[in-house]
């Protein structure tokens, strides 16, 4: 059960304050705020409504009681190498963020049942030995049929995992996956991803949920390779390439059928020795000196199969409960802006997904 230090912390967190700024605002010494987060000091009802206004959150936010949980085993960046470190900062924020998508996870889920089709595998990387194996075993426990992947995001759905969007406060994360005692999973997609990034992700996440009960050294290596065989199985994949030229060209061609990016389908050629390591090293250099390592050619882009489980629960307050939505934002102690940075518009006339937002 959540303390009011460990409610005073998330929030601080939230709004990515260091403890300094955070007692330069609130009008105390920084120490006494440590005291108080770590439960030595009790607040008194002028400072929880100072709190409330400091990180404009409701006061009633700091009678939350829900467990507060550490930072995930796993945040999925954007590329590998420094540009791509995620600083402690940013982790701070992810994770409170999450803590309070649990809370809300829970009040949503308590009027609602949520009954998966599907089951979701837990597989062991020693038992079976090949993640290929592993992602094949996935494919065909979930009856997938063969060919691109339609909509994966439907897929683990059906399988009880809770898929969201999220800005990640602006942070080179491309997902995370928080796997709390007594709740669905829960995955978090960057909402300014392009849709070829953002299945990778889903399936890397996918990935760690199969695999991984504990963090291992191997893990993140361990999940792009069953992503890479979930959505682009060997198998077929050799008769793709079979007597073809692994070209630019191809790889575009290859793109809009199997939904995945090129740089993908490149090392899915690799590593089934259907292209030469000079070829391969050729195609590399095309691809970054076309800047294409973090953006492809939009011409290629598709769409993203946006979550719908969410959606439909908090639809199903609003149309078969009774709700409106202030009421859900009372429910969920934090801010409309804040609700609507979440979970998008709910209003009948709006689209439920929320706006993107132009990255340059």
């Amino acid at each position: 059960m959540a303390t009011f230090g460990d409610l005073l912390r998330l929030a601080r967190q939230l709004r990515g304050f260091t403890q300094k700024k955070a007692s330069d605002d609130l009008g105390i010494a920084q120490a006494v705020l440590s005291r108080m987060e770590n439960g030595l000091v009790e607040p008194d009802p002028q400072f929880i409504e100072r709190a409330a206004s400091v990180f404009d959150l409701p006061a009633e936010f700091f009678s939350i009681q829900d467990t507060v949980y550490g930072p995930p085993v796993s945040v999925h960046t954007m590329l590998r190498g420094k540009k791509s470190e995620v600083s402690a900062r940013d982790v701070d924020m992810i994770t409170a963020e999450l803590n309070i998508r649990l809370f809300h996870l829970r009040r949503f889920m308590e009027n609602v049942d949520l009954n998966p089709a599907n089951e979701l595998p837990v597989l062991d990387v020693e038992v079976y030995g090949s993640i290929p194996k592993i992602a094949s075993v996935v494919r065909s426990h979930w009856k997938v049929v063969n060919g691109p992947m339609k909509n994966l995001t439907l897929l683990m759905e059906k399988a009880g995992i809770i898929v969201g969007e999220s800005s990640f406060h602006g942070a080179p994360v491309s997902g995370v996956t928080f796997a709390a005692p007594g709740r669905p999973p829960l995955i978090l997609v960057n909402r300014d991803h392009p849709a070829d990034r953002l299945r990778f992700t889903l399936a890397h996440e996918l990935g760690h949920l199969v695999m991984h009960r504990f963090p291992t050294a191997r893990m993140e290596d361990e999940a792009n390779q069953f992503a890479s065989a979930f959505l682009l199985p060997p198998q077929e994949m050799v008769e793709a390439f079979r007597g073809r030229k692994v070209t630019l060209e191809l790889l575009a061609s290859l793109k809009k059928e199997w939904r995945v990016s090129m740089q993908s389908l490149l090392m899915s050629a690799q590593s089934l020795n259907a292209i030469s390591d000079n070829q391969a090293r050729y195609l590399w250099q095309q691809i970054s000196a076309r800047g294409w390592r973090t953006r492809e050619p939009a011409a290629l882009d598709f769409s993203f199969d946006a979550p719908t489980v969410l959606p439909s629960i908090l639809r199903s307050h609003l149309d078969d409960l009774g709700f409106d939505v202030a009421e859900l934002v009372q429910m969920s102690r934090v801010r409309e802006w804040e609700f609507r940075e979440l979970y998008g518009s709910l209003d009948r006339n709006e689209p439920t997904r929320p706006r993107l937002r132009i990255v340059t």
